[in-house]
């Protein structure tokens, strides 16, 4: 049985020089899970009776047309950005399917991100209808926002404008900067309200525990709002606009924004459609009303950009063997 590793650098750089193909493999993952050819159990969270806001969840899948399986190890611990740590750090293992044996281990925050950006983009261009959009809002300025960015940009959006907003400027100067350097003009803005009110597309992703934005009307009707944190919106704000998330069992759930409003109500019929029906056309966007993409983060996303990953990383040469990871594995010698 071999076992392999695939170092952080290896996953950062494969990511950034093939970022089509992430979107491509998302895209082919969601249209797999949608036509029931996955598992994916809920997400099991460890919480921290002295740290509330930290946790580290597991999110086990497997996809029957790849024939694998693991599991996504992630920590989110908000603090870590005062000493200017990544919030989140992760791992990913991949199980053979045949045997059930691990085979390999990712660094797979970027993995993660990575996932989550190109569901993003995807998501966008379902409910704007093209790759165009006049300003874009990022508020947080994380490496998530970071990620997403690249992944607009990598995917050739026509953006006249972006805004950043986070409760750290200098956070949104640098995501501007990021930004800026790739030709988009772009500023940091101190007065969030306003900056929703203008732009066309917004990308939430905060580490907030709880909802902020509890006032509908800081939104507009035919606005994209890509709810990635899951927590910024109050129900009644969910309640006023179209919602599309990435699974409604997967999504609702964790007090997330569209749970608490499903919590408020009563039952889920504010929920419009998923993305991997709005990437088959089987449902439309209206744009009468703001309409939020909530993607709680499926499992099998980070399985299949996982398993691309180590493929490639394979074929480079890049991994690193775990001689004897295993031991004997015979149950009997010589039987």
């Amino acid at each position: 049985m071999r076992f392999t590793l695939v170092s952080g650098p290896t996953v950062r750089r494969i990511i950034d020089s093939r970022r089509s193909d992430i979107v491509d493999v998302v895209r082919a993952t969601y249209i797999e899970h949608h036509r029931g050819r996955s598992v994916n159990p809920r997400s099991h969270f460890l919480r921290f009776p002295e740290k509330p806001d930290a946790r580290i969840i597991a999110l086990p899948a497997f996809l029957a047309d790849h024939d694998l399986a693991g599991i996504k190890w992630i920590s989110s611990f908000p603090q870590n950005v005062e000493r200017n740590v990544a919030r989140a750090s992760s791992v990913l293992v991949l199980n053979d399917y045949a045997t059930g044996y691990p085979f390999a281990c990712l660094e797979s925050s970027h993995i993660s991100a990575a996932r989550t950006a190109a569901s993003a983009v995807l998501a966008a261009e379902c409910v704007v209808g093209s790759r165009a959009v006049e300003r874009v809002l990022f508020v947080g300025a994380g490496v998530l926002a970071r990620t997403i960015a690249d992944f607009l940009l990598d995917q050739q959006w026509e953006i006249a404008e972006c805004e950043m907003f986070d409760l750290e400027t200098r956070y949104a100067q640098a995501l501007s900067s990021h930004v800026g350097s790739a030709g988009v003009e772009a500023r940091a803005v101190t007065d969030v309200s306003a900056a929703l009110g203008r732009a066309d597309l917004v990308v939430l992703a905060t580490t907030a525990a709880s909802p902020w934005l509890t006032d509908p009307s800081w939104l507009r009707p035919g606005q994209c709002i890509l709810n990635i944190s899951l927590r910024d919106l109050a129900p009644e704000v969910i309640l006023e606009a179209h919602n599309f998330v990435d699974d409604i069992d997967h999504c609702l759930t964790a007090n997330t924004s569209p749970h608490l409003a499903e919590q408020a109500v009563g039952h889920r019929r504010f929920i419009d459609g998923t993305i991997a029906e709005m990437l088959l056309g089987e449902v439309k966007t209206e744009a009468d009303r703001p309409r939020i993409v909530s993607p709680f983060g499926l499992g099998v996303l980070d399985l299949a950009v996982g398993e691309h990953v180590h493929r490639v990383a394979s074929l480079d040469g890049a991994v690193t063997s775990v001689p004897d990871f295993f031991g004997p594995v015979e149950r009997w010698e010589g039987a």
